[in-house]
């Protein structure tokens, strides 16, 4: 694993539970612009239970995908577990967004 991977991982897992990051977000925290590649690192996680990588949405709220068995359903699945409420595949920023400072 390089070493922007691992960051991106150690970060998203100080979000915290009821919380979720976008993929911006997520960069940001790491001091990168490399947005799109936050997703690769996403879809290449081979710990979803280890490192929740269903935290992470697009900058608009949108679920987006989930490379785990299951897809997008389990992603809102896993987000409404940790108590996250999800209308029509959006989750509302102003409410979940969690920000590094």
């Amino acid at each position: 694993m390089n070493n922007f991977n691992e960051k991106i991982y150690e970060k998203l897992k100080l979000v915290p539970r009821g919380k979720i990051i976008t993929y911006k977000e997520l960069a940001k925290a790491v001091n990168s612009r490399a947005y799109r590649a936050v997703g690769g690192v996403m879809k290449n996680n081979k710990e979803p239970d280890k490192i929740p990588c269903y935290k992470v949405v697009l900058s608009d709220g949108s679920v987006g995908n989930y490379s785990s068995p299951g897809g997008a359903k389990e992603k809102i699945r896993r987000l409404q577990k940790d108590g996250i409420e999800v209308i029509n595949n959006k989750v509302d920023l102003k409410r979940y967004l969690f920000r590094f400072e």
